[in-house]
């Protein structure tokens, strides 16, 4: 019996200290529990578990979303940094920055620096939705819009600028169109050796710095359709099927199919309406 007490006494008093290295070694609910032991046993123990309470204080990360939260509403002021307009036809980085802020918006828009249908017809989305003027083109007041409304006093500088060189631009299309005249008709080509009426538009915008679309339709449906009070030398005139540089004073110039070559002559027939780029 007094065996049976001296084989049993050795095993309690190591019991603490076996629990003490299942708590050393533990994880979770084992190192608690060799926690709540030791602490029955040394009341220094408990003292030392209590240092474990800080980490839960481990909440305050959540306010690292408030931050990242706070990012985006900085982006929209720096959206578009370009001051050129945008337009079906246009490409590069400055269409990339128009097409992520369209998507911004919930346009679901593929970045790929190309202002097609898909561009265009969120841009006129995004017009409708601001209570702008819906042309489809990105101007001052679009761009504004985008970059969270702040244009004011730099605004009125870009726009004189805006409008010296779109004068500039409007005889650097006319002059292009017309040094282009005599130019044989040709169906899809659009150089010196032979265009047709897409072809002549796209010759003379280039000339401008200017990217437009490549078939007529396209050309009529991607700038602002404006009345032909409204039209400025370098403007569009437009039929079904045609498109021609306007000259001014009823005049055009045009790659004629009748005709089998680029020609300057008064509107004839029944035009659809005059387009703007600008």
């Amino acid at each position: 019996m007094a065996q049976h007490n001296s084989h049993r006494l050795p095993g309690r008093a190591q019991l603490p200290t076996r629990q003490a290295g299942t708590a050393a070694r533990g994880l979770g609910g084992a190192a608690v529990l060799g926690t709540v032991v030791l602490g029955t046993a040394f009341t220094g123990a408990s003292a030392q578990a209590a240092p474990a309470a800080p980490s839960a204080p481990a909440a305050p990360a959540a306010a690292a979303p408030a931050t990242a939260d706070a990012a985006p509403s900085v982006a929209p002021s720096a959206a578009l940094n370009s001051t050129q307009k945008l337009r079906w036809g246009s490409r590069g980085g400055a269409v990339q920055e128009l097409q992520s802020a369209l998507n911004a918006n919930g346009a679901g828009l593929v970045v790929d620096g190309v202002f097609g249908k898909r561009t265009h017809a969120a841009v006129k989305d995004y017009q409708s939705s601001k209570g702008l003027q819906v042309d489809g083109v990105v101007g001052p007041k679009t761009r504004a819009a985008l970059n969270g409304g702040v244009s004011t006093g730099g605004a009125s500088a870009p726009s004189s600028s805006a409008s010296s060189s779109s004068s500039g631009s409007s005889s650097t299309i006319v002059n292009a169109a017309r040094s282009a005249v005599g130019t044989p008709y040709s169906w899809g080509g659009s150089s010196l050796g032979g265009m047709d009426c897409s072809g002549l538009v796209n010759y003379a915008y280039q000339a401008a710095g200017i990217s437009l679309p490549r078939t007529s339709g396209q050309i009529a449906n991607g700038g602002r359709w404006i009345s032909q009070s409204q039209a400025q030398p370098g403007d569009i005139v437009a039929w079904s099927g045609h498109v021609a540089i306007y000259a001014g004073n009823g005049q055009i110039i045009d790659a004629s199919g009748s005709k089998q070559r680029v020609v300057e002559r008064s509107i004839w027939g029944n035009p659809i309406g005059f387009v703007t780029y600008r």
